[in-house]
């Protein structure tokens, strides 16, 4: 899919920006309300989406599948089809998003600890 946006515009230079610096690339790969709790989710287990959706009850289906396709664009989940009747789809972590699992723990930490002095 080519892009018709001009070279200069916001959307485009914001693009250039993100994928220059490390930092943002990377919030940028796991960030919004839902990625980080699938990640989550998938930290220890393969889970079907049914299963990911009664982990994560507020999330719509809509948006699981949404958030779940760019993980996989993004090459953080797997999404594996068993040639069964009825189809069986298992969504896991591939290595790159293992990676961050420990990260993921210490910045769940560091959000309980803080989390607690602001309310």
């Amino acid at each position: 899919m080519t892009s018709t946006r001009k070279k200069n515009s916001t959307y485009s230079l914001n693009e250039k920006v993100i994928a220059e610096c490390d930092l943002t690339y990377a919030v940028s790969k796991i960030g919004g309300r839902w990625k980080i709790l699938i990640i989550d989710k998938l930290a220890d287990k393969a889970l079907r989406f049914g299963e990911l959706g009664k982990e994560i009850p507020s999330i719509t289906e809509r948006m699981l599948t949404l958030q779940l396709k760019a993980l996989e664009q993004d090459g953080l989940v797997t999404r594996t089809v068993y040639p069964e009747v009825p189809p069986r789809v298992e969504y896991t972590l591939t290595t790159i998003a293992r990676e961050f699992v420990p990260i993921f723990k210490q910045l769940s930490a560091w959000g309980g600890r803080h989390r607690k002095g602001v309310q």
